[in-house]
């Protein structure tokens, strides 16, 4: 193969010159797009003279608009019915005169399939038939091997592993400019002790604790452990909700800090000692910004979807049917966040304390 051939994927990886043009296909979830960051980084570890472009959807893409290994996003605002034809019909205008030598179809759903269709690239890798959702199998080229279930960070990386691309360093990048560190510092610099930041909401009811739990460990975490609650998350009407009700009904200073800025979200979880979280995007960003998190699981399996190889000792399990039981990797559902309770929380409070705070200040050391 000559220098100027076009490389290609082999099964012992990429072979020839370093794809020039790469596009990730990974359009929802904040989580999900946390998990990317460590994908995109090796890549341009990897080949930094590649070009790399994200289709992704608007709130993920306010996260990681500015990250330094992502050099072009195209931003698909998913709309139903005839409006949501139209933003299809737009991204396949963004891309008509594009011409990609590798493609990373990383969402399983039929829209992203759609998109991976209509994108012009050589190489399209995607998951192998077992794991990829709505026929998304269909679309791609090439497959990484079946390898069963893994933590969703992990799979991602056998997709590097096909390429035959190193994933450690394992690095986020969810940097702050110097204008967030400025509002982080004048944010904090007001409470007088640590704070905890407790998110109060995730997009699926099922993944939600109850009120009750949440206003008994708001006043626990400043009573008992010299913490300052923050009240942080998204603008959905049911965090609302329980952030008012704990807001009316606590007897401790609570600050309320809920909002639709997903920056102001990156830098209020980075400068908290502690952060407190269901199973939702807020704990991926934690988890990044090296954040101890206690986090609370019921409906979605704690195993793929928890905290990547950090703060596994402080995850409420409520996922477990019994005590210790040991369930399998599956992407299988459960009714198990009515299991927790505030003391299984505050265990794991005074855990996260123990291992991962000051002892004397309960700040991050």
């Amino acid at each position: 193969m000559t220098s100027e051939s076009p490389g290609t994927l082999t099964a012992e990886g990429w072979r020839g010159p370093p794809p020039r043009e790469v596009c990730i296909v990974m359009l929802s979830a904040i989580g999900d797009a946390v998990h990317v960051l460590p994908v995109a980084n090796a890549l341009k570890r990897a080949w930094p003279e590649c070009r790399i472009t994200w289709v992704i959807q608007p709130i993920p893409h306010l996260m990681v608009r500015d990250h330094p290994a992502i050099d072009d996003f195209i931003v698909f605002d998913r709309k139903r019915g005839l409006r949501g034809l139209a933003e299809f019909r737009a991204v396949r205008r963004a891309l008509s005169d594009r011409r990609f030598d590798l493609l990373l179809g990383l969402q399983v759903y039929l829209k992203a399939g759609v998109i991976t269709a209509m994108t012009p690239a050589r190489v399209k890798l995607g998951f192998d038939r077992v794991r990829a959702r709505d026929a998304q199998w269909l679309f791609t080229t090439h497959r990484i091997p079946a390898r069963g279930q893994r933590h969703v960070q992990d799979q991602y990386f056998e997709f590097l592993e096909a390429l035959g691309v190193p994933a450690e360093p394992v690095m986020w990048g969810l940097d702050l400019t110097d204008e967030e560190r400025r509002a982080q510092s004048d944010f904090f610099s007001a409470i007088d002790r640590p704070s905890c930041a407790v998110v109060l909401g995730t997009s699926k009811a099922e993944k939600n604790w109850h009120t009750a739990g949440y206003l008994e460990v708001v006043e626990a975490l400043h009573t008992r452990f010299g913490l300052q609650p923050v009240l942080v998350g998204g603008p959905s009407s049911a965090e609302r909700t329980v952030a008012d009700h704990i807001l009316e009904r606590t007897t401790v200073p609570v600050v309320d800090a809920l909002g639709d800025d997903l920056r102001r979200l990156v830098w209020l979880l980075d400068g908290s000692a502690l952060v407190l979280t269901p199973d939702t995007g807020p704990l991926h960003m934690a988890r990044a910004l090296g954040t101890p998190c206690v986090s609370l699981f019921g409906y979605t399996n704690p195993k793929r979807t928890g905290p990547w190889r950090a703060y596994e000792d402080l995850i409420v399990d409520g996922y477990a049917e019994y005590p210790g039981e040991d369930y399998p990797l599956a992407p299988v559902y459960r009714k198990g966040m009515e299991r927790i309770t505030a003391d299984d929380v505050l265990s794991k409070v005074s855990l996260a304390i123990d291992r991962y705070l000051d002892p004397r200040t309960h700040a991050r050391p």
